[in-house]
């Protein structure tokens, strides 16, 4: 006899649910662009005061990390030497004046002479040699009066423009001018003043993309300073000078902005960034960064169809704005991506869409019957008497 054991046969697992899934819907909107680079700040004129003669140095005339204006006295250095050149360089001027005098009557007196024939003709010839040569060296001796002046002028030293004065290279005392143009001195321009930074070719064809766009050209674009500490100047600046190629050792463009600094308040070397606003870019499309995945190079997003099934899309991503990228091509407003829970959606699988909001109400549901039924266990539980 056989006996079947009906009892004994195991039930099919039951199906699990489709895997719930954060979504949110493509929305189109007007996306304000920025693009920020890092440089320094450096000014328009750092002129260095150097010597000019040999000397030692007298007295310093100014006070350090002050403001001077163009010709303000500076250093004195020792003129001694040069008002001694001066003077042997006049006394040489006086007789070369004296010789060119004698020269030119002793042409007077034998012109005549050599006129009627009472003398030869080589000595008035003779005569007037000696004009052109003592006029030669008088021109010689003020040459080297004009060369003494200008050396003893140089002992005076004074600032070149007007700027911010740095500290003093040199004291009193100090042998300078010795074999080379000795630094004294750096004086700087601070308003307004420079912002440089290297921008890549590929940044620079988009901002004059962005700009043709917007009907603006890249020079017109605000820029702001955003400074060390994170403050932002309270002036904004603009692009004055592009560099007229693209370095081939770093392809990169060197980049110059200009920012007024009443308070003299930015100084040359300091770091900070510039911030360039490109306008807004209309109909765009922001997604989370989150929702983006790469695989060889390549952009994906998961959609999800109206039947609840998700499909993998490629995707062209622009630039990354805070938490979000910019999505060029591939996605239109409307549609629907996955956010959260990519890892557990499959190619053609059923998922439960849940927005934001679901997700935080279900979230809050959960820790709600949580909490009572944690009050519940807690609870004393009565005794008999």
């Amino acid at each position: 006899m056989v006996i079947t054991a009906a009892g004994c046969k195991k039930a099919a697992p039951a199906t699990p649910p489709p895997p719930i899934v954060q979504v949110m819907a493509v929305v189109a909107t007007n996306v304000p662009l920025h693009t920020e680079f890092i440089g320094q700040l450096d000014s328009p004129q750092n002129v260095e005061v150097r010597a000019r003669v040999e000397a030692f140095v007298d007295k310093v005339l100014f006070t350090e990390g002050t403001e001077v204006q163009a010709g303000a006295p500076l250093f004195a250095l020792d003129k001694k030497p040069f008002e001694e050149q001066l003077a042997a360089a006049n006394g040489m001027l006086a007789e070369a004046s004296a010789s060119l005098n004698k020269y030119e009557k002793d042409v007077a007196r034998l012109t005549p002479l050599a006129a009627k024939r009472a003398i030869p003709q080589q000595d008035l010839d003779n005569a007037v040699a000696s004009v052109d040569v003592g006029k030669a060296n008088v021109l010689s001796a003020k040459a080297r009066v004009v060369s003494a002046e200008i050396d003893l002028g140089y002992c005076d030293v004074t600032a070149p423009l007007a700027g911010l004065i740095g500290a003093k290279q040199v004291s009193v005392g100090s042998l300078v001018g010795k074999g080379e143009p000795t630094l004294l001195a750096t004086i700087s321009q601070l308003d307004p003043i420079w912002f440089y930074c290297n921008i890549s070719e590929v940044q620079y064809l988009t901002a004059e993309s962005e700009g043709r766009r917007a009907g603006k050209k890249v020079e017109d674009l605000p820029v702001a300073l955003i400074l060390g500490d994170g403050s932002v100047h309270k002036d904004l600046g603009k692009f004055v000078f592009i560099d007229r190629a693209v370095d081939v050792k770093t392809g990169t463009l060197r980049v110059r902005a200009e920012f007024s600094n009443p308070g003299k308040v930015l100084r040359p070397g300091m770091f900070a960034r510039i911030k360039v606003d490109r306008g807004a870019r209309p109909d765009s499309i922001l997604v989370p960064e989150r929702a983006v995945t790469e695989l060889q190079g390549k952009n994906f997003v998961w959609i999800i169809g109206t039947d609840n099934k998700a499909s993998q899309r490629a995707v062209k991503v622009g630039e990354t704005l805070g938490e979000n990228l910019l999505i060029l091509e591939g996605l239109k407003a409307g549609e629907r991506i996955i956010t959260e829970g990519l890892q557990k959606v499959r190619e053609g699988a059923v998922v439960q869409p849940r927005t934001a909001a679901q997700m935080a109400e279900t979230a809050a549901e959960t820790a709600k019957h949580a909490e009572a039924s944690h009050g519940k266990q807690g609870e004393p539980k009565a005794t008999k008497e």
